[in-house]
C-alpha cells in the first residue's frame, strides 16, 4: 500500500542511536501524518518477522555497546512466549558471529506463572536459559526473574525486591513487551492500575484459555502469575512492543487507537513518550490507516483497494453494490472514487464485475494437472479445503495430499489408552503376537500412570499417536475420492519435539519438501496461508515450502509457460508451480482478499463435514481448540456458510456455502 522504504528505528535519544536501526533494512510503514492523527502510539508494520527481530536486536545491541563503553551496565526488560523468540535467535547470532558480549547486561523478566518450579517445561525461568541465556555470555547473577516457586507467604517481600533490584540497577534501558488478547502487558489483566507494581495476579480466564496449548488443557494452567507492574513498565526509558497474528488485531487497534482504559493495560502505553508498536500486517489489519485509508487522507485509488472500499460501503450503506448512490459515497468520504470512475454506476459495475470474476464452479478448476496439497495437520485439508478437494477429484487431477507434520501431540492420552487396550485384547485373543502386544501395552500404561502434564511422550505412544492421526487421514480423503496412495506423510523433523513450541524450520525441513516437489513436479499446490494458528505450526510449514520452492523452482511465468518450460528443467529444478493459499480452521479469507471463491452446494459441504468426522481423535473435545468452543466442523459449516452470504449481502448470486483461495 506503500513504497518500500528504510526502517523506522525504535525512537532513540540521540541521532546516533537511531542511525544505527536503520542498518537493517526493509519494506515497512510508519504511523505518520493523519494516521498519526487516530494512532495514540508510535507504530511501525513490517510483514517480515525477521526484519523485526533484526531491528530489536540490532537496537538493543546498540544498548549494550554504548553502555559497556560508558562503564555502565545495560538494563533488559524481557518477556517470554513466542512473540519474542526470533529477537533472542538474532540475539545469539549477533553474540556468536559480532562478538556482542552480555557481560554487562543486567536483565528483568517481565513475569512468572505462580506457583511454577523453575524447571518446570512450563517455566519462564527455564524458557528463557533455554533461548537465550544458555547461549550467551551472560553473568547468571545479573538475571532476574519472578520467583514462581516461593512460599505464598513470602511473595509480597520477594516482589518489593524485585521492585528494589529494578532500581538500584538504574531503572530498565529497553523493554520488550508483547500484548494479550485481553490487551495485558506482562500479566497485567483488566482491571490493572497505572500505578501497580511487581505483584501476584490472578490470571483472565481468557489469558488462561490463550495458554491452554502450552499446558495440554486449560485446567493445567496455573491461575495466578507474578508480573512487572504497568508503573514499573512505564518507567522504562524505551519500551518496543511486538505483536503478530489477525488474532491480535483487534486489540491492537484498541490499544492504539482507543481511550485509555485499565481494562485494556496496554491503552497505558499512550502515555509512555518513547514506545513503539511492530506489527505484521496480519496484527494491523484493523487499524484505521490499513482497514479504511480512505477515511484519513487521500489514496491512490487501485483495483484492489476499490473493490475493499466499494464493498465496505455497501455494508456500511446496507445494500447491494449495485444500488449504492451517489450520496452513498458522498456520506461516507468516498467522492474521490466515483469522480475517477466519473459516476456511481461505473465503479459500482466495475466492482460488482471484479468480485463476481472470482466465483468458480467445478467447471472452471484444474482438469488432469498435477496437485500437491500441503496440509500442515493430517486434517488440515479437509478441513480448509475439503471442498475444492472433491471437485479437483471429479476433474481427474493428479492428486497428492503432502501431511507435514505428525499431529500427534495433538491426540489425548485417553486415544491411546483405548487403542492400547485395543491392541491388548487382540493379543489375548492371539491376532497378534502376545509377548510383543503385552510388553508394548505395559510399557505405555506405565508411562500413562505417571505422567504429568504436558510432560514429552515416550517414543513408543508418539508413534501411537502419530498412527492414529495418519490413519484418520487416510480415512478422511477417502470420502473426497481418494486413497492411501494419495497420502504422503513427511513428518517433518522441526515438529518432533514432543512438545508444543517447536524447533526453527531446518535444512532438512526444507529438503523434504525439495524431494517431493522434485518427484511429483506439480502444476499446482496448495499451502496452508493461515495468519493466525495458535500454535504457529502452519507459518513454519509455509515458510519450508516458500524456501523449498525459491530453491527448486525458479521459472516463472503463467501456468501455459511453466508446462511449456516443464522439459526443459532440470533434475534439480522444476518450473514454478501456481501457488493457492487456503485458510486453517480458526478464519477464512475475507471475499474481498480472495483470489477465487470455490461454490459449494448443501451436499457438498455435508460430504466435506463427513471427511472431517473420520478426525476422530479432533472431535467432539480437540486439545487445542483456541478460544472458540465449537467443533472443527461447526466452524467450517459457519465460516464457508457465511462467506457465500457475505457474497449475497453485495448482491452478487446466492450460493449455499464457499471456500475462499488467494493465489500468489
Amino acid at each position: 500500500m506503500s513504497d518500500p522504504v528504510a526502517d523506522t528505528p525504535v525512537r532513540a535519544g540521540s541521532d546516533e542511536e537511531a542511525r544505527d536501526t536503520t542498518k537493517v533494512r526493509g519494506p515497512s510503514r510508519v504511523s505518520g501524518g493523519l494516521a498519526a492523527g487516530v494512532e495514540r502510539i508510535h507504530t511501525v508494520i513490517q510483514d517480515d518477522h525477521r526484519v523485526i527481530a533484526q531491528i530489536l536486536a540490532r537496537r538493543m545491541a546498540h544498548i549494550i555497546r554504548e553502555r559497556a563503553a560508558q562503564g555502565r551496565h545495560a538494563v533488559i526488560g524481557l518477556a517470554t512466549g513466542s512473540t519474542p523468540i526470533g529477537v533472542y535467535r538474532e540475539l545469539i547470532r549477533l553474540h556468536r558471529e559480532e562478538g556482542l558480549s552480555f557481560a554487562n547486561v543486567i536483565s528483568f523478566n517481565l513475569d512468572e506463572y505462580y506457583p511454577m518450579a523453575p524447571d518446570s517445561l512450563h517455566s519462564y525461568h527455564r524458557y528463557m536459559w533455554e533461548n537465550l541465556f544458555d547461549h550467551i555470555d551472560i553473568d547468571p547473577s545479573n538475571v532476574h526473574i519472578p520467583a514462581g516457586s516461593a512460599a505464598r507467604d513470602q511473595v509480597g517481600a520477594i516482589c518489593s525486591r524485585y521492585e528494589s533490584a529494578i532500581a538500584e540497577a538504574g531503572g530498565i534501558d529497553f523493554q520488550i513487551l508483547g500484548i494479550g488478547q485481553t490487551g495485558h502487558i506482562g500479566f497485567n489483566e483488566p482491571g490493572s492500575g497505572m500505578d501497580s507494581r511487581t505483584r501476584l495476579v490472578t490470571l483472565d480466564t481468557v489469558t488462561r484459555r490463550d495458554a491452554a496449548a502450552d499446558f495440554f488443557g486449560e485446567d493445567n494452567v496455573p491461575r495466578e502469575a507474578l508480573t512487572m507492574g504497568v508503573a514499573t513498565i512505564l518507567e522504562a526509558r524505551e519500551i518496543a512492543l511486538i505483536a503478530g497474528g489477525e488474532h491480535k488485531a483487534a486489540i491492537v487497534r484498541r490499544a492504539v487507537e482507543g481511550e485509555m482504559d485499565p481494562q485494556v493495560a496496554a491503552t497505558f502505553l499512550q502515555l509512555h513518550p518513547n514506545t513503539t508498536f511492530y506489527l505484521d500486517n496480519s496484527a494491523a489489519a484493523a487499524l484505521t490507516r490499513v482497514a479504511t485509508p480512505w477515511l484519513l487522507d487521500e489514496v491512490e485509488w487501485t483495483p484492489e483497494l476499490t473493490v475493499r472500499a466499494v464493498a465496505w460501503l455497501s455494508r456500511q450503506a446496507g445494500t447491494g453494490i449495485l444500488k449504492l448512490t451517489l450520496r452513498d459515497y458522498a456520506e461516507h468520504r468516498l467522492s474521490s472514487l466515483v469522480a475517477q470512475h466519473g459516476s456511481p454506476g461505473a465503479v459500482n459495475g466495475f466492482v460488482f464485475n471484479s468480485l463476481g470474476a472470482r466465483i468458480r464452479g467445478r467447471s472452471r478448476l484444474p482438469r488432469s494437472s498435477r496437485i500437491i496439497v500441503f496440509s500442515p495437520h493430517p486434517d488440515d485439508d479437509v478441513i480448509s479445503m475439503g471442498g475444492i478437494l472433491r471437485k479437483l477429484v471429479l476433474n481427474e487431477n493428479e492428486i497428492t495430499v503432502a501431511y507435514m507434520t505428525s499431529g500427534n501431540i495433538a491426540v489425548f492420552d485417553h486415544d491411546v489408552r483405548r487403542y492400547v487396550d485395543f491392541l491388548d485384547r487382540l493379543g489375548r485373543e492371539g491376532q497378534l503376537p502376545l509377548a510383543e502386544t503385552t510388553r508394548l501395552c505395559a510399557t505405555v500404561r506405565d508411562f500413562l500412570s505417571g505422567k504429568q502434564p504436558g510432560e514429552v511422550d515416550i517414543v513408543e505412544i508418539q508413534d501411537i499417536k502419530r498412527v492414529i492421526r495418519e490413519s484418520e487421514a487416510v480415512s478422511g480423503i477417502e470420502v473426497m475420492g481418494l486413497s492411501a496412495a494419495n497420502a504422503r506423510f513427511l513428518n517433518l523433523p522441526f515438529y518432533q519435539t514432543g512438545q508444543v513450541r517447536k524447533d526453527p524450520i531446518g535444512p532438512e525441513d526444507v529438503a523434504i519438501v525439495e524431494a517431493l516437489l522434485l518427484e511429483l513436479r506439480p502444476d499446482l499446490i496448495f499451502v496452508a496461508g493461515d495468519l493466525s494458528d495458535p500454535h504457529g505450526t502452519h507459518r513454519m510449514c509455509k515458510e519450508a515450502v516458500d524456501i523449498a520452492l525459491a530453491n527448486v523452482a525458479p521459472i516463472g511465468g503463467s501456468p501455459d509457460t511453466i508446462r511449456g518450460a516443464r522439459a526443459e528443467a532440470t533434475p534439480h529444478t522444476i518450473p514454478r508451480p501456481e501457488v493457492w493459499l487456503y485458510r486453517g480452521a480458526w478464519q477464512e479469507w475475507p471475499i474481498t482478499e480472495a483470489t477465487w471463491l470455490v461454490t459449494m452446494s448443501q451436499e457438498e459441504l455435508r460430504l466435506k463435514i463427513q471427511a472431517i468426522f473420520k478426525h476422530q481423535s479432533q472431535k467432539d473435545s480437540a486439545p487445542f481448540p483456541g478460544l472458540d468452543d465449537r467443533e472443527f466442523w461447526q466452524r467450517v459449516e459457519a465460516r464457508n456458510e457465511d462467506t457465500a452470504t457475505a457474497l449475497d449481502a453485495l448482491g452478487l448470486a446466492e450460493y449455499f456455502a464457499m471456500e475462499a483461495y488467494v493465489v500468489v
